[in-house]
């Protein structure tokens, strides 16, 4: 067959149902032979879009989500978004097209060593240049970005190489490779750290959450009745409602949670990854004994040295740390934090407090159901989400925390609303918004229902915020912005401004719950 027909194949045989991306001229044999499958080509309007829903597509479902780009700018378009899934740990296969290999010794139109330039943000990346090696090349993309800890894999195909004749077959996809069990003696040394310890804390990361392991978690602490601190990332791994959760790292606002844990005398990690938060803000004084579970070994770093180190599924870790016995945990030095957080975080707005996103989150999480997926953009308002938004399931608050990069929340919310069967909302700031708010075309193309709420300041708020702590000024943060409501307006998307705590509670409940596709600009103080 075509090699370009070869490509599409495998993407089959691991059950890709949409590819996201742009067209490209070197892409023409990969898009006719997508065209001829039941994979679903889904054009957007920039790359780093593309990335992002494949991003976002894979930190929901597990499977690796695809995006597709061009040679020269279109894959170098890609690389914010590919690197958004490195550091998260999500997995992602990008493919891009290259000219002919007779152009790659020489200076070409176009032409850059795109798998070098993938090369640190990627698990794995090859160039094809031979289309025997089709099958073998997509099978360990695929392989290697699902496997834990997942990320991105690339893959560039020149379009000499598209459009040659193979003979070989795609290669059936297998099931995810088992990691052994965990070590008998490490999970004996771990078991008795945690029964020594008079204040333990859990510290519930992105692993906690991706590898679907918080069932085995909740009823970890449930017998062990230890305290549980999520990451931005680990949020939901322990429902907030739970009397153990302290929600996360940096919750309350006089950093009650932090200081619970620079307290603690023992934290037990699951699937943490340091790039989520820098452990020094929690282990400053270098006194705090740490046990790390996760799939692979800990980081090396002067502030996260652990003691013990069990290495295996995170689920089995948890199973095995059950049969230990350990001594059940003191509930009295955390409860009345826990009691503090919970009614900091439910407090409904008076009328004449100011508009805010703290303010706003209490009327958010009221109207969304515990399985709606919120999709926060990164700014001002992550932060206040990340601390204060009671999160209840795993994978309904997904927050980019590992890159922080802005722009995920419009195109997040497209794969979002395409991979689940929940409502949908992406929070943003106006400065994250505006980067991809032209993917409110493709939402609008694909007929899609969800709502979009920009927090307005006209300003790179988060960035003024840190200079004027540091200063006590802000410098080359300030914007302009829009008319947001005609913007969406122009896409024949409903839009509202309500000025009001009334009013925003009223909008709120009117186009949350709807399928419509909607947008509600909240300007902040």
């Amino acid at each position: 067959m075509q090699a370009s027909d070869l490509l599409v194949e495998c993407l089959k045989i691991e059950d890709v149902e949409r590819v996201f991306g742009l067209p490209g001229e070197e892409l023409e044999d990969v898009l006719f032979s997508l065209s001829n499958s039941s994979i679903e080509f889904i054009p957007v309007r920039h790359e780093q879009g593309a990335a992002f829903m494949a991003d976002v597509h894979g930190r929901l479902t597990g499977e690796a989500g695809v995006c597709l780009s061009t040679l020269g700018p279109g894959a170098t378009n890609l690389l914010t978004g590919v690197a958004d899934a490195h550091l998260d740990k999500s997995p992602v296969v990008a493919i891009t097209g290259q000219g002919n290999l007779e152009r790659m010794h020489k200076e070409s139109h176009q032409s850059l060593d795109i798998v070098s330039i993938f090369e640190p943000i990627t698990k794995w990346n090859t160039q094809i240049d031979d289309p025997d090696t089709i099958n073998e090349a997509v099978r360990k993309a695929f392989k290697l970005a699902e496997f834990e800890k997942p990320g991105a894999t690339h893959i560039e195909i020149p379009e000499d190489i598209a459009a040659s004749v193979t003979g070989t077959q795609p290669l059936e996809s297998r099931k995810r490779v088992r990691r052994p069990s965990p070590d008998a003696t490490a999970v004996e040394m771990a078991g008795s750290i945690l029964s020594d310890a008079e204040k333990p804390v859990i510290l519930a990361g992105n692993g906690a959450v991706r590898t679907r392991s918080a069932e085995q978690l909740r009823s970890f602490i449930g017998e062990t009745e230890m305290p549980v601190i999520a990451t931005y990332m680990g949020k939901g791994a322990v429902s907030d409602a739970d009397d153990h959760s302290l929600m996360t790292l940096d919750s309350g606002s006089r950093n009650q949670t932090k200081r619970v844990i620079e307290s603690a005398d023992t934290v037990l990690a699951v699937g943490y990854d340091i790039a989520e938060h820098d452990p020094e803000r929690w282990n400053p004084d270098l006194n705090t004994r740490i046990v790390h579970l996760d799939f692979e070994p800990a980081e090396v770093y002067e502030h996260y040295n652990p003691e013990v180190e069990i290495v295996c599924d995170i689920s089995a870790g948890l199973r095995a740390l059950s049969s230990e016995a350990i001594a059940t945990a003191d509930t009295n030095w955390y409860n009345k934090l826990r009691e503090s957080i919970i009614e900091e975080v439910t407090q409904r707005p008076e009328e004449d407090d100011p508009v805010t996103v703290r303010n706003t989150l209490p009327y958010l999480r009221d109207v969304m159901d515990d399985t709606d997926v919120l999709i926060s953009d990164v700014g001002s308002h992550k932060m206040a989400i990340a601390q204060s938004y009671p999160t209840y399931e795993p994978n309904t608050c997904l927050i980019s925390n590992g890159l922080a990069s802005m722009g995920i929340a419009v195109p997040g919310a497209i794969a979002a609303d395409l991979a689940v069967d929940e409502q949908i909302v992406a929070v943003t700031g106006d400065g994250g918004f505006m980067m991809n708010s032209a993917e409110l075309e493709t939402a609008t193309r694909l007929d899609l229902g969800f709502t979009v709420i920009i927090f307005n300041d006209n300003d790179y708020g988060l960035i003024s915020e840190k200079q004027r702590d540091h200063t006590g000024e802000s410098f080359g943060t300030r914007l302009t912005n829009p008319d947001f409501v005609a913007y969406a307006e122009s896409f024949g998307i409903d839009a509202y401004r309500p000025d009001s705590w009334t009013e925003i509670h009223d909008v709120l409940q009117a186009t949350i719950p709807s399928d419509e596709l909607s947008l509600v600009e909240i300007r902040i103080e």
